[in-house]
């Protein structure tokens, strides 16, 4: 029994505390926003699935620092392979989500008494395959070479293809940012990059003529043009709603679980994809400040971990997380913001959401399991190679 305390002892001690009480404090912090959400909706609790994603994410978190990454990601090709099948059954037998205004989107699989979104695992196993695949690259002297740089992009291209053919480009974009992130840090050359945004340029005319979706770019020109009172009665409502809901609260906010709009509901997706309308609302531009300096001290304290890893392994898996967390902040604040158009992306840690909510703590469980072995031979300094 002594023993068994004390390596809870010796394993508090190792870890990264800072790290788990930022996460620690998001988690309480959602939980508050989605208790007040709740008083919307009467058959659903979003307070309780979001307790219930938190506690099985966490304990996930929890088994994954128990191994060592190295050996986690050694068994690479059976996560890609997974990950693949997982997505690939997900398209072909996945559960349909259609909307009105054209949304069809296929990227949820039926678990009986819930939902499952497949790609919000498959960006975690990504977070290992990439990072795996450039650190071999990175071992072997390869990373400058055309055909291996073309190959990451292959890598990178199988689930943004996949996501796309589902109907989720919000989830292809995150893992786009997640290549970026990924490769940039490792040291792949800096024309490799210029060429793909050329090339991204080029091709933009015709990905809004023959890619895009009607629906899609109304949601660009409904983001741009919100004070015409028929966008904002039409395509630009949800985006309409959320900016005065978080207009509505000022300084410090109505209080909480005090808000009008977001009991009534005012705002589709309030749980979701507009849940930093109801800090608006509620608390304010304190509380909407509050969400954003929590995810950036996150993100400081993950480049932290990468920046201290032993080895490029350990690095490329925390700026992967980093990556995902802050694409997905940006683009979700973007929204609620009217900065950028709706992409159907959610507020990593505060949104509602089972699958979602719980993949995200096996991220940051990976990111503790970095720094738990980081003192095991010396750093690995983070920084682009030239």
């Amino acid at each position: 029994m002594t023993r068994f305390f004390g390596r809870i002892w010796q394993y508090i001690k190792d870890m990264d505390k800072f790290l788990f009480l930022l996460i620690v404090v998001i988690s309480s912090y959602s939980l508050l926003l989605l208790k007040s959400v709740s008083r919307a909706f009467e058959s659903t609790n979003y307070f309780k699935t979001q307790l219930v994603a938190i506690i099985l994410g966490m304990v996930g978190a929890w088994i994954l620092t128990l191994i060592d990454y190295n050996a986690i990601a050694s068994f690479w090709y059976l996560i890609a392979g997974f990950s693949i099948f997982l997505m690939v059954y997900t398209l072909l037998f996945g559960i349909s989500i259609e909307s009105t205004d054209g949304v069809n989107a296929k990227a949820w699989i039926n678990l009986g008494v819930t939902t499952f979104q497949s790609s919000e695992l498959v960006k975690i196993a990504f977070m290992i395959t990439f990072a795996k695949h450039l650190s071999i690259l990175k071992e072997r002297e390869l990373l400058r070479r055309f055909v291996h740089v073309a190959l990451l992009g292959v890598h990178a291209l199988i689930p943004i293809g996949l996501c796309h053919l589902q109907g989720d480009d919000g989830a292809a974009m995150i893992f786009f940012c997640m290549f970026l992130a990924m490769t940039f840090v490792a040291g792949v050359q800096l024309r490799y990059f210029a060429g793909l945004f050329g090339a991204l340029i080029v091709a933009a005319p015709l990905a809004w003529q023959y890619v895009l979706k009607e629906y899609q770019k109304k949601r660009f020109t409904a983001a741009y043009n919100l004070d015409d009172p028929i966008v904002a009665r039409g395509d630009g409502y949800q985006q309409y709603q959320g900016r005065l809901s978080i207009g509505s609260g000022k300084l410090w906010g109505r209080g909480l679980f005090e808000g009008p709009r977001v009991e009534s509901n005012r705002v589709t997706f309030q749980q979701s994809d507009f849940v930093f309308s109801v800090a608006g609302e509620e608390l304010g531009f304190i509380g909407c400040t509050l969400i954003i300096l929590l995810l950036v001290f996150l993100l400081i304290r993950t480049l932290h971990n990468a920046r201290v890893a032993r080895d490029p392994l350990g690095t490329y898996i925390c700026v992967g997380f980093f990556g995902m967390i802050a694409a997905q902040a940006i683009f979700n604040l973007g929204m609620c913001l009217a900065i950028l158009p709706v992409m159907g992306v959610t507020l990593p840690f505060f949104s509602a959401g089972g699958s979602s909510a719980a993949c995200l703590y096996f991220g940051y469980g990976l990111v503790q399991n970095v720094y738990l072995h980081h003192k095991e031979v010396d750093g690995f300094t983070l920084r682009r190679n030239r």
